[in-house]
């Protein structure tokens, strides 16, 4: 019983702030649900608000809180370029991105705290170790093969990486898919993203196909390359077992 009364005064900041974030993320499912709106339908209602004089700000505000209710980046990414064009959509798209990241990276510390660490065995605690060691490669490998953008931030503040690696990291690995997707979306036309129609502009939708292209064969690379490092571990684990 005393360990139970420990726990929960130990944690009851965390337990908090986690209720209070499942009421937050389970109010918008309802509200979206309630309403029948998509993600993109959601990003639509937005296009109005960014057109006008703080648009800019809204929009990097949006972005910042948006793993807060796990609203895909990838729809308000292409909103950003809907309404920002491929040059101010790059630029506002990577302080946000960044931003969000930082937002969810905190959050992932803060829950993460030294939970993980007190219930890891030997072969998880070394793992984890290993990524903290190689913080930079390990993000930028993560990013490079598409893992959920947001599952990414979370793990890397529950793991305590680097912060300054996990920002650059981001900032790097992010890059090519951003401005495939900014360019993307400022290739649509219309009044809203739901009714608009895709524009054939030949260079913005060129250069979108070539990064995206790019950061497929980057993910590629980066893949093998953590696959011969594992089996280059497990080489080196089986030679010292002998």
């Amino acid at each position: 019983m005393r360990t139970e009364t420990s726990f929960w005064r130990r944690h009851v900041q965390k337990i908090g702030a986690l209720l209070f974030w499942a009421l937050l993320l389970g109010g918008y499912f309802w509200y979206a649900w309630r309403n029948q709106l998509s993600p993109l339908a959601v990003a639509d209602r937005l296009v109005g608000t960014l057109r006008s004089g703080w648009g800019p700000l809204i929009y990097i505000a949006v972005y910042a809180l948006r793993p807060l209710v796990l609203f895909s980046a990838t729809v308000l990414t292409l909103a950003g370029g809907f309404v920002f064009g491929p040059v101010l959509g790059v630029i506002y798209t990577i302080i946000g991105a960044n931003t969000s990241a930082l937002v969810a990276y905190t959050i992932g510390r803060y829950f993460g705290s030294d939970m993980l660490e007190q219930g890891a065995g030997g072969g998880w605690r070394r793992y984890i170790e290993r990524l903290r060691n190689n913080s930079f490669e390990t993000v930028m490998i993560m990013r490079f093969i598409f893992l959920p953008y947001d599952l990414v931030n979370y793990l890397a503040g529950f793991l305590r990486i680097d912060w300054r690696a996990f920002l650059l990291a981001t900032a790097l690995g992010s890059l090519p898919g951003t401005i495939s997707f900014v360019l993307l979306g400022s290739s649509f036309n219309g009044s809203s993203l739901t009714d608009a129609e895709l524009s054939l502009n030949p260079l913005a939708l060129g250069v979108s196909v070539a990064i995206f292209v790019l950061s497929i064969g980057l993910s590629r690379y980066f893949k093998r390359r953590e696959a011969q490092r594992e089996a280059s571990a497990a080489a080196e684990q089986r030679s010292t077992a002998l």
